[in-house]
């Protein structure tokens, strides 16, 4: 796993994203919330994906213009840039990337506002490993990027997040 700094420069890049056959699928984490964003991130990991992390919307952004992913799992409500925000910036952009966003309260109003915004999935926290995983295999197997089958480690399925670290 590979967390993102914000860097000093990068042009935006009005590029398609591609991923390579043979090679793992490349995700961008985004969350606020360190254990969650951790805990995201390895689950990933371990069912074979490359996942970078990000703490915000704004330094996912910065991650965006210097890489080529996959899917973005996103947060909403976070400092400097919302998830929505960052699906408009994406949208703009003309990225084809698809967005899932992961998040404690639907955004309903926030993306009524802003049009067309729609992401991929919306799983409402607290989420199952299995969930998670679910929604990235289905999302990666609809745009034709998806890994093999792949199995969550038998230990994680079925346990909400929030049992894994709130108390």
């Amino acid at each position: 796993m590979k967390a993102f700094n914000r860097p000093s420069a990068g042009n935006p890049a009005d590029r398609l994203t591609v991923s390579q056959p043979g090679f793992p699928q490349r995700i961008l984490v985004v969350e606020e919330e360190s254990n969650l964003r951790q805990f995201n991130a390895e689950v990933l990991t371990c069912s074979g994906y490359h996942v970078d992390a990000a703490e915000d919307g704004a330094v996912a952004w910065d991650a965006l213009q210097l890489n080529n992913y996959g899917l973005v799992v996103t947060d909403n409500d976070m400092p400097k840039l919302t998830g929505v925000e960052l699906i408009q910036k994406i949208q703009a952009a003309h990225m084809t990337l698809p967005v899932i966003m992961a998040t404690g309260a639907f955004p309903e109003d926030e993306l009524a506002r802003r049009g067309l915004l729609h992401p991929a999935v919306t799983l409402l926290k607290p989420f199952t490993f299995d969930e998670l995983l679910t929604a990235v295999k289905e999302v990666l197997r609809a745009t034709g990027d998806a890994l093999e089958e792949l199995a969550p480690p038998p230990n994680w399925q079925f346990q909400p997040l929030a049992d894994r670290f709130w108390l």
